[in-house]
């Protein structure tokens, strides 16, 4: 891997008292000389913004597709995944909270250039990339030039986010994407505002967007957090809006909590309560639901919505058993939404 120096930002413009405007999402941070926005990455230096995190992976891992999740999305691949330190939201109940919430100096990056990742997904022979683990908005720039390297080389790229996005950001970052699992993690703006530090409007106009204004496929990610966000009639109220403003094909993910962070103190989600989540979501007419972060064979495999026939089996993240014929069910011959 390559030495390397900070990378000059897109998205921003000078504000009062000599600060910067950082134009990148809708927490529209005001940043001073020296200081670093709300993510942690994105840092004035002598009047310029900078996306310190360009370049600088805290680690690669190729993991099954699945993993994202992502069921609907070359199933069965295998994906190169990486993050940055950093992020733009302030979940409480952050998984992955150890690098989300970590500056880069105090993080164990390593460096890699936009050529370097893409050889580093050529020389394992995965089919795609996923910008993952923290949120992929904020090292946009990095983004950018990978996916456009990656699709060069026939390579797919799979943004894992949170939709927390600014109109005109979204546009350039979203290029040369494939794929998106984006979490819808509430239905409330009360949970938004007081458990992310964020607001659900701006995601739900980032999941319209995906789905009517790009050829982007779109799975999204619900996380089930005991006393949160898990009663019956928000999650009901969930799948009618994705129903009736995404479709009934848009495969949700109704994934466990487990204590983390600054929610030690709440359970574990019980595999019933997801499975009641899921039967709500079929009654409300969505066709493809999934369970996660739990084991449950039948929670996680793949029904033509047609015919009921196991179309993919899994267990946990390992597709046990294919039976589409191209993009469609071996057995009745229904088209399976997806990108196979």
């Amino acid at each position: 891997m390559q030495s390397h120096e900070y990378h000059i930002a897109k998205w921003w413009e000078p504000a009062a008292n000599e600060k910067l405007l950082c134009t990148l999402c809708p927490r529209y941070c005001t940043i001073g000389e020296g200081q670093a926005g709300f993510c942690f990455i994105r840092q004035n230096i002598n009047g310029k913004l900078y996306s310190i995190g360009y370049g600088r992976p805290t680690g690669f891992a190729i993991d099954p597709i699945e993993k994202k999740p992502l069921n609907h999305f070359l199933p069965g691949s295998e994906i190169l995944s990486f993050g940055t330190a950093g992020c733009n939201l302030g979940c409480k109940f952050c998984q992955n909270w150890s690098t989300s919430k970590a500056r880069i100096d105090s993080t164990n990056s390593i460096y890699a250039t936009p050529d370097e990742v893409v050889e580093l997904a050529l020389r394992y022979n995965t089919p795609s990339i996923a910008y993952t683990y923290n949120d992929p908005v904020i090292f946009g720039e990095y983004v950018i030039d990978i996916s456009r390297i990656a699709r060069k080389e026939g390579i797919k790229n799979v943004l894992v986010t949170a939709g927390y996005i600014d109109k005109e950001a979204r546009k350039e970052i979203y290029k040369y994407v494939d794929a998106a699992n984006v979490d819808l993690k509430a239905f409330t703006e009360t949970f938004y505002h007081k458990l992310t530090f964020s607001h659900l409007n701006d995601v739900l106009d980032t999941l319209k967007w995906i789905k009517h204004e790009t050829e982007v496929w779109l799975e999204i990610t619900n996380l089930i957090i005991p006393g949160e966000n898990d009663n019956e009639e928000e999650i009901k109220q969930t799948c009618d809006w994705i129903v009736n403003n995404l479709g009934d094909e848009v495969p949700l993910h109704f994934t466990a909590f487990h204590p983390d962070f600054k929610m030690k103190d709440i359970p574990r989600t019980p595999a019933t309560k997801l499975r009641h989540a899921r039967e709500i979501a079929k009654q409300t007419g969505i066709k493809y639901c999934y369970l996660g972060n739990v084991h449950d064979p039948d929670g996680q495999t793949t029904y033509c919505p047609s015919c009921n026939f196991p179309v993919i089996k899994r267990d946990w993240h390992s597709v046990l058993q294919n039976n589409l014929q191209h993009e469609n069910c071996q057995k009745c011959g229904n088209r399976i939404a997806g990108i196979f």
